[in-house]
């Protein structure tokens, strides 16, 4: 099978297969919704630290060259440029709130659908980042495109779940819902498809290509995961988080070597 079609595959297979488990994860009642989802969140988080750290940084290391130091500023103005989109998305989102009060109840169901559409927007352009980072670990090798679709499928599913739940709140029927997340789930074969014809043309972009690619998987796990598994204390849920971290970081390690 060629680079392109294993691009389109795993991009369209890896925004289904999240937005279909997150449908059928919101059909649970939401006592087992709520056990279940912090362990996801904990496994993802430990998937994306394997494939930025463990599979992505190497090999982008290793097409660099000696030029690693170049790489180093890549890594870094890409957690800036994540940071940044967030926080044009943040900035919007709250935005489209800052009037709901008491005294326009009225606006409340107008004011959620709009934010129902911001986050399509914010999904879409997110979802086509995590494109970009299938197709340039593709075009690196084989088995990392593999490592890096596993990783972001594992961290769309939690947000797919929240997505879902903010659709169904803008007064869109499951249906419309499903449908919506699965047309942004698109953007990610687009994503895919520009990755391969950008880089395709130019492989000594390719480092930094996987370096930014580094950057979005680490700012994912470390700005919007970690936090949030720091609200709950206990030692018991610590354990387990530490686990489920730890089996994400295994299954990556065990895919990405063994395949290698």
């Amino acid at each position: 099978m060629s680079t392109l079609a294993l691009i389109t595959a795993f991009t369209t297979l890896g925004g289904v297969l999240s937005v279909l488990a997150a449908s059928g994860f919101m059909v649970l009642s939401d006592a087992v919704r709520a056990r279940i989802l912090p362990h996801m969140i904990s496994f993802a988080t430990g998937a994306l630290l394997g494939a930025s750290l463990l599979a992505l940084l190497p090999h982008a290391i290793e097409y660099s060259g000696v030029r690693v130091h170049e790489l180093g500023a890549a890594l870094v103005g890409g957690i800036l440029l994540f940071f940044v989109l967030e926080k044009l998305v943040l900035w919007r989102h709250s935005h489209d709130h800052g009037h709901d009060c008491a005294e326009h109840s009225p606006l409340l169901s107008s004011r959620a659908k709009s934010s129902a559409y911001v986050v399509l927007i914010g999904d879409s352009l997110h979802n086509f980042v995590d494109g970009l980072v299938i197709g340039a670990a593709f075009l690196a090798n084989q088995h990392l495109g593999i490592a890096s679709a596993i990783a972001v499928i594992a961290h769309e599913i939690p947000q797919e779940v929240g997505d879902f739940a903010i659709f169904l709140r803008g007064g869109f029927s499951r249906l419309k819902a499903l449908s919506l997340n699965l047309l942004s789930s698109l953007a990610s074969v687009v994503g895919g498809w520009v990755a391969y014809f950008a880089l395709g043309q130019s492989q000594s972009l390719l480092p930094y290509a996987l370096a930014l690619a580094v950057a979005s998987l680490l700012y994912v796990a470390m700005s919007d995961l970690i936090p949030g598994l720091h609200e709950r204390t206990d030692a018991r849920t610590g354990f387990a988080q530490v686990g489920f971290i730890a089996a994400g970081i295994a299954l990556i390690a065990f895919t990405h070597s063994h395949a290698n």
